[in-house]
């Protein structure tokens, strides 16, 4: 059978072609297909879940809490990370500038994937750089983070991104992006977000960064970890110069800047952030207790909980960063020069710092300590008995300790260490606008990150001659006396039974001398504690203590005549809110510490409505800020405006004060000296001060250094001339209010009045003291 040929071979090319033809668009559509049906089922969430709207609308941006001054400073925050929301802004042009020239050249041009970009680095395999724009970036960052290394599962990561980053492009606008991926990069040392590193290697606001500065933070965003300032200065400068180049590449900054600024060495202002540290420490940690209360009582709407390490709350605060800051120089400057004398004095005391006590109370106090230690609940931890333990304390090993001349590096036992501790004298202050109940300044401790313990409002404390002014006010208001009245300093007792006393009492004057017919506002200036004892049998206990309560101190008072003389403990704050009614014509305010509350949206999610109620009418609150005015016109606190000094001067820090303004005041001194106060006021700020050791019976041996007047009235008047040389804080220098048709005689003497020779009256009104 003959085979019929195929004669022409053009027909044959053509069905070849043909066919061909048809394989590379049957491949080339399953393909498409294919790469469509993966982007779809990826977006399904198929390949792992992907961000909801909600998700991409409220990213989870685990963000730190900020607390704010009344004066819009940050004082410190609550964080896991120490993330701080930034708006673009709040950005300075020379990192977004830097940022752009070096991550993403193109971003204003893309929907979220560099189309040109991709291509060059799929047709190089990767080796002319990579191609993900900053929005791919920030969907990395925000919701997967770096992901696998497994090609796989790397490319269905990478298709993820697109999605996301084509999504994130839709939902924002490009400046909002750029802001989102400045707030949420880890920069390493506990600082997430460029507000965070900025103040953590620079210790600035962003909007200050320098273009060398923000060049270094864009360099870090290739790799944080590596690019680390702090254990990598030259490749972090190599990196700068890189971003710097690409700048001047771009067009942002001149040949001649770049390579000025390539050749400025790496400085940095390294402050680590962290909650032990920093500004207002004491505050803070009240305030966080406070918080997780707060919490437990306000709910977000869903009727979940907030969490102050997540939500980026932003807690307004009454707290003045510049009040605070003046009152922290001023504990420090004067608890530094009187804790010299105090070392100076325990050197002949084999038993220092304690004072006449036993062998068996010093160990007895020393155990305690060993007991509440964290080396003991540690070791305890351990399994570790007892007898171990105490062992381990008498055991030298090396450790740093507190100093007022810096951390010190020594060798030393854990024992010897307590008693090291137990040497320092502590302190406690707040101060209060009393028309308001804000509370401006907070300090207290010495310091936080080795004495945790908060003076103002966490310890209570007896507050000695401090307490008088109750006794004072109850009885002005109850038998209709006045300051002018007058009253026998002489021996005085109170039998047994009454007042509820169990054996007679006869209290004497801390200088064990009469001086006969006295004011009351004599007997107040100078501390006379029989005239105290007198107005207490006169009133009664109980009435004393009702008033007390009444001025919001919240302690115990026990119904005996002797906390006539301060045998009380109260804390700084109730001393402060009490004083405070006086200043305000009887009102007493609250202690307020917070303005508002704002979710990270800005919304406000809480108020405080301020809390008041009528204590004393004006006429009897005016009649006992005249009485504290005498105290420091000729009595316990005169030091405050004379010149010429005295015993023991060399410890009143910043002295002389020489204010001439009104102030009233009180000195308070316990006996033994254990703790000494001063509660100052001045028409729109009260401040109290307490000054003390931990222990009652660590103390100065005489009250030459341990009195209130030397111990604390150097702080209130260090603290009241730095707020003074500060204008715009507005503390008042003013009289204090005098009510009209005022009902109680409060001037005891007055001369006639004197024009000077610039023709203006001068009141020269003067006291009987």
């Amino acid at each position: 059978m003959a085979i019929k040929k195929n004669n022409n071979p053009t027909r044959g090319n053509v069905n070849d072609i043909a066919h061909y033809q048809r394989k590379f668009w049957k491949i080339f559509f399953i393909g498409l297909g294919s790469v469509g049906l993966f982007f779809l089922f990826a977006s399904w969430g198929i390949f792992g879940s992907m961000p909801s709207f909600e998700d991409l609308e409220n990213p989870d941006s685990n963000l730190a809490t900020e607390i704010i001054s009344a004066d819009g400073v940050v004082l410190g925050k609550y964080f896991e990370k120490n993330r701080s929301q930034l708006k673009y802004a709040d950005l300075p042009k020379n990192l977004i500038d830097a940022l752009i020239a070096t991550e993403d050249a193109r971003f204003y041009e893309h929907s979220g994937i560099d189309g040109r970009g991709t291509l060059r680095a799929i047709s190089s395999f990767g080796t002319s750089g990579g191609a993900s724009t900053l929005t791919q970036q920030l969907a990395k960052q925000l919701f997967h983070g770096e992901g696998s290394k497994f090609l796989p599962f790397r490319i269905v990561q990478k298709i993820k991104e697109w999605i996301i980053a084509i999504r994130l492009e839709r939902q924002y606008t490009k400046n909002e992006i750029i802001a989102m991926y400045c707030n949420v990069y880890d920069f390493g040392n506990n600082s997430v977000g460029v507000s965070s590193a900025a103040k953590t290697y620079f210790s600035k606001e962003p909007k200050d960064l320098t273009i060398s500065e923000s060049a270094i933070l864009v360099g870090m965003f290739k790799n944080s970890g590596l690019y680390n300032p702090i254990r990598n200065p030259q490749g972090v400068k190599n990196r700068r110069n890189v971003v710097l180049s690409q700048m001047e590449k771009g067009k942002m900054i001149t040949e001649a800047e770049k390579e000025k600024l390539q050749s400025l060495p790496i400085k940095l202002n390294f402050k680590l952030e962290t909650h032990k540290e920093g500004t207002a420490t004491y505050f803070r940690e009240y305030l966080r207790d406070y918080m997780k209360k707060w919490a437990e009582e306000n709910k977000k709407p869903d009727g979940s909980d907030y969490d102050i390490y997540k939500d980026g709350l932003k807690i307004y605060t009454t707290i003045d960063s510049r009040m605070q800051l003046h009152a922290e120089e001023a504990v420090t400057a004067h608890m530094a020069n009187l804790q010299e004398e105090f070392f100076n004095q325990s050197k002949g005391n084999k038993n220092a710092p304690f004072v006449n006590i036993s062998s068996a109370e010093t160990q007895k106090i020393l155990n305690q300590a060993m007991k509440s230690s964290n080396r003991w609940a540690v070791m305890k931890s351990m399994d570790k008995s007892d007898e171990e333990i105490i062992k381990s304390f008498s055991e030298k090993t090396e450790m740093t300790v507190f100093s007022w001349k810096g951390e010190k590096d020594t060798i030393m036992t854990p024992l010897d260490s307590i008693r090291y501790y137990k040497h320092f004298l502590q302190s406690g202050l707040m101060a209060m606008e009393p028309q308001t109940g804000n509370v401006k300044a907070w300090v207290g401790g010495i310091n936080y990150k080795y004495f945790q313990y908060d003076h103002v409002g966490q310890g209570a404390r007896q507050v000695g001659s401090t307490f008088k002014p109750f006794v004072y006010a109850t009885a002005i208001e109850q038998l209709n006396m006045s300051p002018c009245d007058s009253i026998i300093d002489g021996p005085f007792m109170i039998r047994k039974g009454r007042h509820n006393v169990t054996e007679d009492w006869e209290p004497k004057n801390s200088d064990n001398r009469y001086r006969g017919m006295v004011t009351l506002k004599r007997g107040l200036a100078n501390s006379i504690n029989t005239i105290s004892a007198k107005l207490m049998d006169k009133v009664g206990p109980e009435a004393v203590v009702d008033l007390a309560h009444k001025l919001g101190v919240k302690s115990e008072i026990p119904l005996q005549p002797s906390i006539a003389l301060g045998a009380v403990e109260i804390t700084v704050e109730d001393m402060v809110a009490a004083y405070s009614t006086f200043a305000n014509q009887g009102v007493y305010m609250k202690p307020q510490f917070i303005s508002k509350i704002e979710d990270k949206s800005g919304v406000i999610i809480y108020e405080p409505i301020p809390e008041s109620h009528d204590v004393l009418n004006k006429d009897i609150a005016y009649a006992v800020v005249k009485l504290l005015e005498g105290v420091t016109e000729g009595g316990s606190g005169d030091r405050l405006r004379t010149t010429g000094g005295g015993s023991g001067d060399n410890r009143w820090t910043g002295y002389p004060y020489q204010f001439k303004n009104p102030i009233a005041g009180k000195t308070g001194t316990t006996q033994n000296q254990s703790d000494g106060w001063f509660m100052g006021m001045v028409p729109n700020l009260v401040t109290g001060i307490w000054v003390g050791c931990e222990d009652r019976s660590a103390r100065f041996k005489s009250i030459t250094y341990g009195q209130g007047a030397t111990a604390a009235l150097p702080v209130w008047g260090y603290f009241m001339k730095l707020c003074y040389s500060d204008p715009a804080l507005k503390v008042s220098k003013e009289r204090f209010e005098r009510p009209a048709n005022l009902s109680i005689k409060v001037d005891c003497y007055v001369p006639r009045k004197v024009v000077d020779t610039t023709a203006v009256e001068q009141d020269t009104e003067e006291f009987e003291l």
